[in-house]
C-alpha cells in the first residue's frame, strides 16, 4: 500500500489561489479582484479579474477613484466575476461554484444569480456594510445561493492565499 501526501490542497484552498493569482492580473491600483468559476466535478470553467473591457488600452481610461463619474474608473470596469463567467464555459456554470477574493456587488450577484450559480466562496467582505453589498446578500438569500467566507487555515495555507 502506498502512502500518499496527506498536506495536498484542499479543493477550496486550490481554487482559492487561483482566484487570487487571477487578481494579480488586474491593473487596477487601488483593488486587485480575480475570480474562479468551477463545475459540480471541480473542473474550473472560468476566471476573471478586474479591468477594462476587451480591446481597451489601459491608458485611454481613468484608474482614479474620485472626481466627476466619467473620470472615475467605476464607470469602466468590468468586475472579476462578471469576467469569469464571459470568459468561462457558460454551458457548464449553472450548478458550480465561485470563488472570488471580495464579496461581490449587487450587480455581479445580479449575473452569479442568472448564470444559477450556487454557491460563492469569498475570501475579503470589506465592503460588507456598503448598499451594493446589502444588495447582493439580499439577492443571494431570496435566490437561495449560498454564501461562505473562505476560511482561512494555517500559516502555509494562508502564505500561498496571500500571494502578492
Amino acid at each position: 500500500m502506498t502512502n500518499f501526501r496527506s498536506d495536498a490542497l484542499s479543493w477550496d484552498e486550490y481554487f482559492m489561489a487561483v482566484a487570487k493569482l487571477s487578481a494579480l492580473r488586474s491593473k487596477d491600483p487601488n483593488t486587485q479582484v480575480g475570480a474562479c468559476i468551477v463545475d459540480k466535478y471541480n473542473h474550473i470553467v472560468g476566471t476573471g479579474y478586474n479591468g477594462f473591457p476587451t480591446g481597451i488600452s489601459n491608458y485611454e481610461l481613468p484608474w482614479g477613484r474620485t472626481g466627476d463619474f466619467l473620470e472615475k474608473k467605476y464607470a469602466y470596469m468590468c468586475h472579476a466575476e462578471s469576467n469569469a463567467i464571459d470568459n468561462g464555459d457558460c454551458g457548464r456554470v449553472k450548478g458550480g461554484r465561485i470563488y472570488v477574493t471580495l464579496f461581490p456587488c449587487n450587480e455581479c450577484a445580479k449575473r452569479i444569480i442568472q448564470n444559477r450559480i450556487s454557491e460563492v466562496i469569498y475570501l475579503s467582505d470589506k465592503y460588507h456594510d456598503s448598499d451594493e453589498s446589502k444588495a447582493a446578500r439580499k439577492m443571494f438569500e431570496l435566490s437561495k445561493t449560498k454564501t461562505k467566507k473562505y476560511p482561512n487555515s494555517g500559516a502555509t495555507r494562508e502564505i500561498l492565499i496571500r500571494l502578492p
